[in-house]
């Protein structure tokens, strides 16, 4: 079923495919420096939704730095705020009848709370405990009848390493388990009626999906696969018989959004498919009931829509909104009601309220009002060979009002790593880019949506080829006169911090500095301070990472902090205290080491956070001595001294 664990922070008008890099030249004018903190503040609006009924809107703002839930009447400018809180932001939300529910964590420390929150902020509770417990959304269960006031939910607070479900009164707080989970299921899945009929369970390195016709009857296993093979099942068709599942069975090396008959447990027709990317999004009318659009990433997101209706829609807001990517971020219970999102890589993002019976659209708000489209650098989609033969796709941001020559560059490398970078405003590239750096962002082997076979290749390769392909893309900016060789820097956050790391450790002549942000630095310290709630999948991780038991040469010779000998670069590390991916002690080990042998190294650290600074002021101190560090080590090169 293709199970991966991400380590996560993956750090966030072109057309055509990937693009070469131009000859050196500047046309632009260079645009003036923008303070780092309106790249890193919060938004001044985010997360616009609309009430099911269709009268109101919803969005996050900021206040007292954190931000909040806000709602207004459509059409009236009078705005109440729901929600106070002054720990932490508040989270992913969705509106459920006259109430919202949202989530968000203490400190970093990733065990999330589900909070109920009536319209007028009157009435906000949590739903699930408040300490040690990780909890989640399973349906929010909009469509069920005689359901308007319960959502199903999952936590593991019975056992930390795996979650089970109940039912809640989001009024309340009542709470009712739904299976009695004595074979400790991981996961589920319900129907349209809010039936849950789909359970999950790894051992690691073989997943198995359990399935039952009804409430009352048992689960029996539907499918085993191996953890290498993609089959997730996405929602049932809607008269509840068949699966809509994302799939690489069948000897294909990218997934296709498939129809599995449960009866006679086989795939009846492909959906969707691309030769190129894998495919794992589709979306559907919860009205009318039918398909409306598949998704997927090439350079940039992709949708292919399945239906007239939606079709002929997004065509209509194409004309309106031109020289964007849109997508539907909500609508109401109606769906003749939309809140639109725009955005673009010089563009973070525009939310417009759109009415489909009268087309009338209305911008709602800005992200970002204070930064200027023409000020940002352009995103590239650009493509290298690697050593070995792969072709390696990424992004360059080079700096506005430069030659495209002998320019300071920060290679940023996503973390995951089985995940990957994007076309679309990133606020690091265009602060980087403003500062003067080009920026390199590269989807290095096991960098997800490339198919099984590129997914595969990065399998106990961390420091070696996923690391080589970071520095084939260095090597290539040389190459094309992009870079200047003697001022590269290295920069990532969870694995981009670890092949961070590895980059000053094992290529120590190739960069001029390393900034590590919540990076992994000792492969056997990590495996055994994984979260509870991960060690189901262990057996997987070791199959991708490595086996202590059976692979601890390799392991060692991977890990940065046994080499640290060989760094001879200025080091900038962060790190959460909090942080349950990557526990502190990852970079305590890498500063020890370092300060041992007298290298210099900054290491920055926040009580009140866990993997990565999720807080507006600890960002502006991130981001404000990375600033600095950077410029000490790789800005401007000082003027000759006239004589």
């Amino acid at each position: 079923m293709m199970s991966v664990i991400a380590l996560g922070l993956a750090t966030a008008g072109c057309s055509g495919g990937a693009q070469e890099a131009k000859e050196p030249m500047a046309t632009e004018t260079a645009p003036p420096e923008i303070d780092m903190k309106l790249f890193f503040k919060n938004p001044d609006k985010a997360t616009f939704r609309i009430s099911p009924d269709g009268n109101f809107i919803s969005y996050r703002a900021p206040w007292h730095n954190r931000m909040n839930l806000f709602v207004r009447p459509i059409g009236d400018t009078s705005v109440v705020q729901v929600t106070h809180d002054t720990i932490r932001d508040v989270g992913g939300y969705f509106w459920k009848g006259d109430r919202l529910l949202y989530a968000r964590d203490i400190n970093g420390d990733e065990n999330f709370i589900v909070f109920s929150a009536s319209r007028d902020g009157q009435d906000v509770k949590p739903l699930t405990p408040e300490h040690g417990v990780r909890a989640g959304i399973i349906d929010d269960l909009k469509d069920v009848a005689g359901m308007e006031r319960s959502v199903i939910i999952q936590m593991n607070q019975r056992n930390p390493q795996v979650f089970d479900p109940y039912l809640v009164n989001i009024e309340t707080g009542k709470m009712e388990q739904l299976v009695d989970n004595k074979d400790n299921y991981e996961s589920w899945m319900t129907d349209h009626d809010g039936v849950i009929r789909i359970a999950t369970k790894s051992d690691g390195v073989t997943n198995k999906v359990f399935y039952r016709p009804n409430a009352t009857t048992p689960f029996k296993e539907l499918m085993t696969v191996d953890f290498k093979d993609a089959w997730a099942p996405l929602f049932f068709t809607f008269d509840n018989k068949n699966l809509y599942v994302s799939s690489n069975l069948g000897g294909r090396d990218k997934t296709a959004i498939v129809e599995w008959d449960i009866a006679a447990n086989k795939e009846v027709r492909e959906i969707f498919s691309n030769p190129d990317y894998d495919v794992d999004g589709l979306d559907f009318s919860r009205k009318r009931k039918v398909l409306t659009s598949v998704s997927y990433t090439s350079w940039k997101p992709e949708e292919v829509y399945l239906d007239d209706e939606t079709k002929a829609m997004m065509a209509t807001l194409r004309a309106k909104i031109p020289g964007y990517e849109l997508f539907i971020a909500g609508e109401n219970d109606n769906e003749d009601k939309f809140m639109v999102f725009a955005s673009s890589d010089r563009m973070p993002g525009k939310y417009y309220f759109y009415d489909s019976a009268t087309s009338d659209l209305k911008e709602m708000a800005t992200l970002y009002p204070w930064l200027k489209e023409n000020d940002l650098a352009e995103m590239k989609p650009v493509s290298y060979p690697t050593r070995d033969g792969l072709t390696v796709h990424g992004y360059l941001t080079l700096p506005k009002g430069r030659a495209d020559k002998d320019l300071p560059v920060v290679m940023v490398v996503h973390g995951g790593p089985w995940a990957r970078d994007v076309w679309g405003y990133d606020p690091e590239a265009q602060f980087l880019a403003n500062r003067g750096y080009a920026v390199l962002q590269v989807n290095y082997r096991g960098s997800t949506g490339y198919g099984r076979k590129f997914w595969e290749a990065s399998f106990k390769k961390w420091g070696k080829e996923m690391q080589n392909d970071v520095t084939d893309g260095v090597e290539w900016l040389k190459k094309e006169g992009i870079a200047d060789p003697d001022r590269v820097a290295i920069y990532g956050g969870s694995y981009g911090g670890y092949a961070t790391l590895a980059g000053v450790t094992f290529t120590p002549d190739l960069y001029a500095c390393g900034v590590d942000y919540v990076g992994v630095s000792n492969l056997f310290t990590f495996m055994n301070t994984i979260p509870p709630y991960w060690k189901p999948f262990l057996d997987m991780m070791h199959a991708m990472v490595g086996d202590p038991a059976t692979d601890s040469t390799l392991m060692a010779e991977a890990s940065p902090v046994f080499h640290a000998d060989r760094i001879t670069c200025p080091l900038f590390i962060a790190q959460g205290a909090n942080d349950p991916r990557v526990n502190k002690d990852e970079s305590d080990q890498m500063v020890e080491a370092l300060r041992k042998r007298g290298v210099e190294v900054q290491y920055m650290v926040k009580d009140n956070e866990g993997h990565g600074f999720h807080n507006e002021e600890n960002r502006f101190d991130f981001y404000g001595a990375m600033e600095a560090f950077l410029g000490a080590h790789i800005g401007e090169k000082p003027s000759p001294v006239k004589g």
